[in-house]
């Protein structure tokens, strides 16, 4: 059966800064497409996002969405100006019915819809537009990086919602489990061309490998019939010169082929130097108590950590992930217990905030001015583990091109701010690695590279990640952090965490178990007991109820005109599918309203 189109893009080009971005680019998403669209680090994944969302203006071809089909677009930073608190930015341009859904998705995204915006961080911004879009919930969502700025938890309840919802959506994300559980289909921007693969992320990487290897076979096969046509050139063409002038145009043409082709880019040269070795045990600490007034980050903790051990920190937002590493690494003292470090450690840190990035400077002086990397009376050259090197060599080692280099840092994309920061990390000699969020906003491959290169890394890493697939590959244990103090170390990565943890999960049974008997006692003396959720979606119903009896009642009347059937059959069809569906909606509705009655009423 064929799909609706939602989206087609044809023959879209688009140049940055006479750079072309796109050229003759041409696409379809289509009704049920769940999509990733993946690429490099500035290869226009965001850009091309912006394009279907009408936010960008291609310099040539066609956008086209259908009457009456909505598209939705996450910003990544949304204008909040003229809202009191985030909640009210969430809330706008939803009818009253429809405002339960933002309490639910602020629940599930954990963010406070009465921060002010004023005082809102920027992941606290994001996720109002992101709980803005999932309540609007249109026919196509575009999600430009979703899972950054959440925890575990929290993409955990996204990546269920978008499972259960009816809504197509293209997907951005570095997030390898979130893409692998939801996606169907694979967009592939690649040097300015998009290829579509029709499985989910998980068939994305063996495909994309298969078409580098063929494109290889190709280039040598072309090289070789080039290299065989010149020696025929040299050789023979002065005696053959008037019967052969059309190979000899053929050959013209072979070169001009192969200079034609668009070199794929190589990886970033990533390494690290672990230096002088520390000692064997690297941080000890013995039952640390630590709080902040009535809010408990630590209590009774204890962990020894040695040389060459991979450390991952988890747990909820909040919960005091930070706080515990520079407690380790004795920056913040404990109520009680004792932190001891370990002899000859050098310590370099990857900063989630970025704040080692001065917006202004430029990417030259960014490293240049950093006095860890500075070569004392030079302006170009900058010191990389002992060794001083050119500052435009080192960066184009990070895949930086020449016209970024005098540009200021605020130009930069996520990912490249990312990788500006591991250029200026790897340059340093450590053995005491603290990488702090370093996947957000990472390209897959350049995740990959980096996982490889803290596997060979001969020091000590300290790791904080909500990705699950990156905590999996490089943590060989991991520590939980839980609400109320409760810290536990497991063996092993993300998924060994989960499946050591029968003890958590029966707690959570067993807290379950006690909400229904306090519901239940509660009951029992005739005191109705609602959540907030519940409470707002009962107030709502009715509303909602008196919207669906309207809609149907101009349905049939609609469908009651003379000779609609036999003049109109597809208008008819269309508003007869319409009227069932209001049907079956308003049948759920006033169920749902009949149950939440019942319950309150005990």
């Amino acid at each position: 059966m064929a799909r609706a189109p939602l989206i087609q893009l044809s023959n879209i080009s688009l140049t940055f800064g006479g750079n072309p971005v796109f050229s003759d680019l041409g696409f379809v998403v289509q009704t049920g497409d769940r999509l990733s669209l993946v690429g490099r680090n500035g290869s226009g994944k965001s850009t091309l996002m912006k394009v279907m969302a009408g936010l960008v203006e291609a310099d040539k071809g066609n956008r086209v969405i259908p009457p009456g089909v909505s598209v939705g677009y996450m910003e990544q930073d949304p204008d909040l100006s003229s809202f009191e608190t985030l909640g009210d930015f969430a809330l706008s341009g939803l009818d009253m019915a429809e405002h339960y859904k933002v309490e639910i998705a602020a629940e599930g995204l954990k963010f406070n819809p009465d921060r002010p915006v004023k005082t809102a961080s920027g992941g606290e911004r994001r996720r109002a537009a992101l709980a803005k879009l999932m309540a609007e919930s249109p026919e196509l969502m575009l999600l430009d990086e979703p899972t950054n700025h959440l925890d575990i938890e929290a993409i955990s309840w996204l990546e269920t919602t978008l499972r259960e919802s009816r809504n197509s959506f293209v997907v951005i994300s570095h997030d390898r489990a979130f893409l692998t559980a939801l996606t169907r289909a694979t967009l592939w921007i690649d040097r300015g061309a998009v290829r579509r693969l029709e499985q989910g992320f998980g068939g994305f990487e063996a495909w994309r490998d298969k078409i580098w290897e063929e494109e290889d076979d190709q280039r040598h096969k072309l090289n070789r019939k080039i290299k065989a046509e010149s020696r025929w050139a040299v050789e023979g063409i002065s005696a053959r010169r008037k019967r052969n002038q059309g190979r000899v145009r053929a050959l013209g043409e072979l070169r001009a082929e192969r200079a034609s082709q668009i070199k794929r880019q190589s990886t970033a040269a990533m390494a690290f130097d672990s230096g002088e070795k520390s000692g064997a045990k690297v941080i000890e600490a013995k039952n640390l108590d630590l709080a902040f007034g009535s809010l408990n980050i630590l209590i009774n903790f204890s962990i020894t950590i040695q040389r060459k051990d991979r450390v991952a920190i988890v747990g909820p937002n909040g919960v005091g992930k930070t706080t515990l590493i520079k407690t380790l690494l004795g920056e913040q003292a404990p109520d009680r217990g004792t932190v001891k470090l370990g002899t000859n450690l050098q310590i370099a840190v990857f900063d989630q905030g970025r704040s080692k990035l001065d917006p202004n400077l430029s990417l030259w002086e960014a490293l240049t001015s950093d006095p860890t990397m500075a070569v004392s009376g030079s302006s170009d050259q900058i010191m990389v583990r002992g060794t001083p090197k050119h500052v435009v060599g080192y960066l184009k080692e990070f895949l930086f091109a020449d016209e970024q280099m005098r540009a200021p840092v605020r130009s930069l994309s996520g990912g490249e701010k990312a990788r500006l920061l591991l250029a200026r990390l790897m340059a340093q000699e450590s053995n005491l690695l603290i990488m702090d969020e370093p996947t957000n906003d990472l390209d897959i491959e350049t995740l990959d590279l980096l996982q490889d290169v803290l596997g060979e890394y001969d020091g000590t890493v300290l790791l904080v990640s909500h990705d699950r697939d990156f905590l999996d590959r490089v943590a060989t244990s991991t520590i939980a952090l839980e609400e109320g103090g409760k810290a536990t170390v497991y063996a092993g990565g993300w998924t060994d965490y989960q499946s050591q943890k029968p003890n958590l999960k029966q707690a959570k049974t067993d807290n379950q178990t006690s909400k229904k008997k306090v519901a239940k006692v509660k009951a029992d003396v005739d005191i109705p007991y609602i959540s907030f959720s519940e409470k707002y979606r009962l107030d709502a119903l009715p509303s909602e109820i008196e919207r669906l009896e309207g809609e149907i009642a101009k349905l049939e009347e609609f469908l009651g005109q003379p000779n609609m059937f036999t003049e109109h059959p597809i208008k008819f069809q269309k508003a007869t599918d319409v009227l069932l569906d209001r049907q079956a909606s308003l049948t759920a509705v006033e169920a749902e309203w009949i149950e939440l009655e019942e319950k309150v009423s005990g």
